[in-house]
């Protein structure tokens, strides 16, 4: 840890990585007076995957950084999260946002969508972006600097990790943590909208046993003007997406259609694989999220299924807790401690909660889709889980908004 020296007003601080939340980052902290500067290992910065949700968490702290009317501009909402059996056609599922408040809800995007109302704010405050740097290491005496294939950048005061899961810095931190692998993963891609036989404002589903989920999720337009979108998804083993490509689109298509056959319209806009993204899933959370001189956010901290949708979410949130834990103390030490402090039990409780739930709906096992199907249908309908289901997805058990101040932003967002 650095020393315990009065911490300036306006710190030099180097964001390795301009996904959102290095964006987001960079904005909290210029907006906190710090001097940001932007490293991205792409010549020109871009988005990656396709859709996600903003759930009520998420939703603040980008409503504090005056961001709110932007992204729902593009974005879908999204009231419920509805599961269904492909052979019974039974609803196992139904999840709302409604027990928290009438206006509560999460917002559906494509990730290219959220990118660039960040990067646009980023732009906009002239914050200066260095491209094609691709960060290898941090050296640190008492001052930190970025190595890249051209040598050294800095020095700066800190550095903040948004490189995700396979980021070279995390070997600065003095408790490291082992990356697991998860068994399974799924393709993504991104279709056109279809009304018949969905729904604009849910989250759809369809499970055989664990083996079989997929998904369909409304996010809005990547772009003002542009055409209604849908993210789909189907789970699978990585490691058997080789063969699935040897068996040919229309045969994988034929089986997607067996499951869900209102899916047709969907599978129509997929020409190839090539219009697949392959996503691996790993596990691994960061005891102590801070090092010497080094903080990290989103994924470098903490990556897991996106079974609970909040990844985007957790590393929007790390970015306004770091820059509340720097404007809240007086040396960059305590900065740190503060900032692992802030987000230390919600991080781990849902780390928890994903990892335990995923088996439930990813998996070979026969039995953990059944007690899935038998308890939470039953369950979800009983006084008080509606509730701490809609606590569970929307990000919120723990209050995390509570600490970092950002309550007024989510009533903005409920009362819009």
């Amino acid at each position: 840890m650095p020393g315990t020296q009065r911490l300036p007003k306006s710190l030099d601080i180097a964001i390795a990585g301009a996904g959102p939340g290095g964006l987001a980052a960079a904005l909290f902290l210029h907006r906190a007076g710090h001097r940001v500067r932007l490293f991205e290992r792409f010549e020109v910065p871009q988005p990656v995957g396709s859709g996600l949700m903003l759930q009520p968490t998420g939703l603040a702290a980008l409503g504090a950084l005056g961001l709110s009317g932007a992204i729902s501009a593009l974005g879908a909402r999204v009231d419920r999260l509805v599961g269904t059996d492909a052979r019974s056609g039974r609803v196992v599922l139904d999840v709302g946002y409604r027990p928290l408040g009438a206006g509560s809800h999460a917002l559906a995007v494509h990730r290219a969508a959220l990118f660039h109302v960040l990067h646009d704010a980023v732009v906009a405050e002239k914050l200066p972006i260095r491209t094609g740097f691709t960060v290898a290491t941090m050296e640190r005496e008492e001052t930190s600097w970025l190595r890249g294939p051209r040598g050294l950048e800095g020095p700066f005061d800190l550095v903040v990790d948004a490189l995700g899961a396979g980021s070279p810095l995390r070997v600065a931190t003095s408790h490291p943590a082992s990356v697991r692998q998860l068994p399974y993963g799924a393709i993504w891609g991104t279709v056109p909208w279809v009304d018949q036989g969905f729904d604009r404002r849910a989250l759809m589903q369809r499970y055989r046993r664990a083996s079989v989920m997929i998904g369909v999720l409304p996010i809005g337009r990547q772009r003002q003007g542009g055409p209604d979108l849908a993210a789909f998804f189907w789970s699978l083993r990585p490691d058997q997406f080789g063969e699935l490509r040897q068996q040919g689109i229309e045969s994988w298509k034929d089986t997607v259609r067996g499951h869900w056959p209102e899916t047709a319209p969907h599978l129509d806009a997929i020409g190839s694989f090539d219009d697949l993204t392959l996503a691996r899933y790993a596990h691994h959370t960061l005891r102590m999220p801070v090092g010497n001189g080094i903080a990290f956010i989103g994924d470098s901290a903490h990556a897991t299924s996106p079974q609970l949708g909040q990844g985007a979410n957790m590393a929007l949130l790390d970015a306004a807790a770091l820059a509340a834990a720097l404007d809240r103390t007086e040396s960059l030490a305590d900065a740190l401690e503060l900032y692992a402090q802030l987000r230390r039990w919600h991080v781990r409780l849902y780390q928890f909660l994903s990892l335990t739930l995923t088996p439930f709906y990813q998996s070979n096992s026969p039995a953990l889709p059944l007690v899935r199907d038998l308890l939470v249908s039953g369950l979800a309908r009983v006084p008080p889980m509606p509730w701490l289901l809609a606590a569970m997805v929307s990000g919120q058990l723990l209050s995390p908004l509570k600490a970092l101040g950002l309550e007024t932003s989510v009533l903005r967002e409920v009362t819009a």
